[in-house]
């Protein structure tokens, strides 16, 4: 599937030009983009933040995942408070609506979902095998994190290639992250595909005294 003309407009973050466009023709903004994700959710996943509120202007019917992908608290709570049953449903990506809100950094929208009964320990569907505390923690938001650990989520889950939230909280140097993981029985032996440990991948980033202690 090639790029569509608003996608590439979106990619160039050209304001003005996606204005002018869906003022012309709004069915636009429901048109699939060749990533197989609404234009929305593309501009979330290429972190276009200037133009997430431009192309909400432009949705009338707004999915509970986007919405949370998106931060858009009101309309998620709107959107559970009339179909509660909703709140475990994939995006067509994959993903839950709290895996979304947890990848994208919306903590507001994740404690919420949490809070009415979203499942923390839900993978994508996708192949990928991504729990919301990986989106979480390779994202480096620890408030988040914190979040889901409190609310049962498993610290030892690991995602296709073998990444565990362990993994990435070394990566990413978070020794708060690391010490919460590691009370909550994170296992520093588990080895990714290509046979890292933690420990590895925090030594590569040159975080030398937490290579030492999670080996």
């Amino acid at each position: 599937m090639q790029h569509t003309f608003l996608e590439d407009l979106i990619i160039k973050e050209d304001e003005e030009a996606i204005k002018k466009l869906l003022s012309e023709k709004p069915e636009l903004v429901n048109e699939e983009t060749s990533h197989q994700v609404s234009p929305l959710m593309l501009s979330c996943y290429f972190n276009k933040k200037q133009i997430t509120p431009i192309l909400l202007q432009f949705i009338k019917d707004i999915s509970l995942q986007e919405a949370s992908a998106a931060g858009k608290f009101d309309e998620v709570a709107h959107q559970i408070f009339k179909n509660p049953n909703q709140i475990n449903n994939f995006s067509n990506d994959g993903f839950t609506s709290l895996g979304l809100a947890c990848y994208f950094g919306q903590e507001e929208v994740a404690r919420y979902l949490v809070l009415k009964g979203a499942d923390v320990n839900l993978p994508s569907k996708n192949g990928y095998h991504v729990f919301p505390l990986h989106s979480a923690v390779v994202g480096n938001f620890t408030g988040i994190s914190k979040m889901l650990i409190e609310n049962g989520a498993e610290v030892n889950v690991a995602q296709l290639n073998g990444l565990t939230p362990l993994h990435s909280a070394a990566q990413n140097g978070n020794i708060e992250l690391i010490i919460l993981l590691l009370e909550k029985g994170a296992d520093t032996t588990l080895k990714m595909e290509d046979g890292k440990l933690p420990a590895d991948l925090a030594m590569a980033k040159g975080f030398i005294e937490i290579a030492d202690i999670l080996a």
